[in-house]
């Protein structure tokens, strides 16, 4: 019985970290598809994100039936309530990369972000790639030292976004008001895909550590 339980639990960790590279894959199409207009790899994004949702779903699901019938204790209860955890992170980060692939199809066959931001918002795609590489990464090797790199790129994208409000705000800003809810948009969703990646490498570190105090700052889990 013990080891079904263990191949059950092990399964969640390898079902996380496909579901990770997903999002990786997601974010990465996404941003392509923002910076070049390209129509058919944002609707990719946005058709596949259904396929990462139901990988959340089907995880719960599992996670549920592991707590009710296996009520585990100490390590075991941590692998199984951080699955859940991730899992939602996942799936959040998930839909804020089709949330991006939305922008560039609105726009098409326009490219969505403004002249003179190209270079913020290519900073912001390659940092959110970043993450979700590391991310994955972690899952599969619960390798420290990348949690600390995934904080560093969410701090990044935290100063890319503040950046964008300051090229509106500080100089001449003469865009349309469809183009300042845009940049206003697609910033939000980059730092929010940072913060996602960061709860789920937090989490992590909790899963390995056991340290709730190290692991869990209420600030990197903001309200989506």
């Amino acid at each position: 019985m013990r080891d079904i339980f263990e191949a059950e639990l092990t399964q969640l960790g390898q079902d996380l970290v496909a579901m990770s590279g997903r999002v990786e894959q997601a974010i990465s199409n996404a941003g392509v598809a923002l910076l070049t207009a390209d129509i058919r790899l944002a609707e990719s994004v946005i058709a596949d994100d259904l396929a990462i949702d139901a990988l959340e779903q089907d995880l719960d699901e599992r996670c549920v039936r592991l707590l009710a019938q296996q009520q585990p204790v100490a390590t075991d209860l941590r692998i199984v309530v951080s699955a859940l955890r991730m899992s939602a992170s996942l799936e959040r980060m998930g839909d804020l990369a089709r949330h991006v692939a939305q922008v560039a199809r609105a726009r098409y066959p326009v490219v969505a972000v403004p002249a003179g931001l190209e270079e913020t918002f290519t900073q912001m795609q390659d940092a959110a790639v970043r993450v979700a590489r590391r991310v994955t990464t972690l899952l599969g090797t619960r390798d420290m030292a990348l949690a600390e790199s995934i904080q560093q790129d969410d701090d990044l994208l935290d100063e890319l976004h503040a950046s964008t409000f300051t090229s509106m705000l500080s100089g001449p800003w003469d865009r349309s008001a469809q183009e300042t809810v845009d940049v206003t948009l697609l910033g939000r969703y980059y730092e929010r895909f940072g913060d996602h990646g960061v709860s789920v490498a937090r989490r992590m570190v909790y899963l390995v550590t056991g340290d709730v105090a190290d692991a869990l700052d209420p600030a990197a889990v903001r309200g989506a």
